[in-house]
């Protein structure tokens, strides 16, 4: 597979290349082009001019573009789906559903762009203006950059592009360096839409040449990242030497605290959605489970038997639920979390083991509060990391003792309980009797403290991708 600048395949500049290893064979079945700050700088100069052009395209015309490559995403969705389960490791049937997504937030992101109205503030409103008028209206911010991780690629396409491009934008998408093809396929069916050249173009490579190369651009105006956040310091910074808008969504260490009247069978089943779907790798993915010790033992009981469900094997096969990890290093890395919880004081219940880039359903329990994973180690990985607590006072305290504040949730059948957890979560999110792991397209979706700056959404995304100006009319009535 190669770029797309200006709606060409092209190679990097330099001929260099990264190789796309299926995690689970552990075989190479692409390759695509590192690019080069020389392929940003052509990307850009084509997007610039590209943008002015499709601002002035009305809205009508750009969605009836959209209409065209859902269409087109519908009929390849066999070869998508199936790409990103060979690239990613992830289950075709999450592959499938991810990529079915791509028409629900496209139409979803298409309708409000049809009623991004703007505000009047009448006259005489304000002393002195009694007969001034004054409205406003919203403008794209011109070349956007959108970077895209690999847990979620084909999610995080749509709610990046989508709304970007409908706002008048041109967009440069810098997809996952180990999963990259998928996105390649989509961009390459939104020409064949129509989208004229230049309004979206992909720029493969590492984040250390392309990506930096990009966020550093000064005719960059918006950046839309999300990551880690050691990177999405660096992309921030990179930004703010031109004062670009940048929207960071980052890393997470959500808390899924299990009251005393919890209905276990209920929090037990919300673990297999909220944190071993695509193998744990979900930034908003339940990942510390605050149990209150009046029922931690039938809890671990239960989670335990649940477990020994769920198939773990074959991505291409459809009754797989947990296939691998993005990489074998990325299993490396959960392998050496798990040894340090258990030296940390936790006691290993389930699981533990891996082969290749699969690592299996763990459980680990009395994990004391002070272990780092009780705090701010994030592990990106199937692994039930189980703090216990007494008490509601308890749970929120370790549930806000860390640095990171992207979703959270609480099991309880005392909705007055539960609210007041809700309102003390120091988070962007709180589920209540639903793991953290929800995010509609509908909602804003961002994080407190070190989790990211800005939200992404259909109630929101437009406010991050476009700029607002006001038209007055002074003295309009005089």
């Amino acid at each position: 597979m190669q770029a797309i600048i200006n709606g060409k395949f092209v190679d990097a500049s330099d001929k260099s290349v990264i190789e796309i290893v299926n995690p689970y064979t552990q075989k190479v079945i692409s390759k695509v082009p590192n690019c080069t700050a020389k392929d940003v700088n052509k990307a850009v100069e084509y997007a610039v001019k590209a943008q002015k052009k499709w601002a002035k395209v009305p809205v009508y015309k750009k969605v009836e573009m959209i209409d065209k490559f859902l269409d087109l995403v519908d009929e390849n969705r066999q070869d998508i789906a199936k790409t990103l389960c060979l690239e990613t490791g992830k289950p075709i049937a999450q592959s499938y559903a991810e990529v079915d997504n791509i028409r629900i937030a496209f139409n979803a992101f298409s309708e409000k762009a049809k009623h991004l109205y703007g505000n009047v503030i009448p006259a005489g409103t304000e002393a002195g203006q009694d007969n001034t008028i004054q409205f406003t209206v919203r403008e794209p911010l011109g070349v956007m950059v959108a970077i895209i991780p690999f847990n979620l690629p084909l999610d995080l396409f749509d709610q990046k592009v989508a709304p970007a491009i409908l706002a008048g934008n041109a967009v440069i998408i810098k997809p996952p360096h180990q999963n990259p093809t998928a996105i390649i396929k989509l961009v390459k069916l939104m020409h064949d839409a129509g989208l004229p050249n230049g309004v979206v173009q992909v720029l493969t490579g590492d984040g250390a040449k392309t990506g930096d190369a990009l966020t550093k651009h000064p005719e960059v105006h918006g950046i839309s990242f999300t990551g880690s956040v050691p990177v999405g310091k660096s992309v921030y910074l990179n930004g703010a030497s031109h004062l670009a808008h940048t929207t960071l969504e980052l890393g997470a260490n959500d808390a899924f605290i299990v009251l005393e009247d919890a209905d276990l069978d209920l929090a037990v089943e919300e673990i297999i959605w909220g944190r071993m779907y695509n193998a744990g790798q979900v930034c908003v993915a339940s990942k510390r489970f605050i149990v209150d010790n009046r029922v931690l033992k039938e809890f671990e009981e239960k989670v335990i038997a649940r477990l020994k469900k769920v198939v773990v094997g074959n991505p291409l096969d459809k009754k797989t639920y947990i296939g691998t990890l993005v990489t074998k290093s990325a299993c490396d890395k959960v392998e050496r979390q798990v040894a340090k919880i258990i030296e940390q004081g936790g006691k290993l219940i389930y699981g533990g083991k891996r082969d290749g880039a699969i690592y299996y359903p763990t459980v680990i329990t009395n994990i004391p509060k002070t272990a780092d994973v009780a705090k701010d180690e994030e592990v990106f990985g199937p692994v039930v990391s189980i703090i216990p607590c007494d008490g509601v006072d308890e749970a929120v305290e370790i549930a806000n003792q860390t640095s990171y504040g992207l979703g959270s949730c609480v099991f309880t059948r005392n909705m007055n309980v539960a609210f007041k957890v809700a309102n003390a979560m120091e988070a962007g999110g709180c589920v209540i009797n639903g793991a953290s792991f929800h995010r509609s397209f509908e909602m804003p979706f961002g994080g407190y403290k070190i989790s990211g700056i800005g939200t992404e959404g259909v109630m929101s995304t437009f406010d991050q991708v476009t700029k607002t100006k006001t038209i007055t009319l002074k003295n309009i009535l005089k």
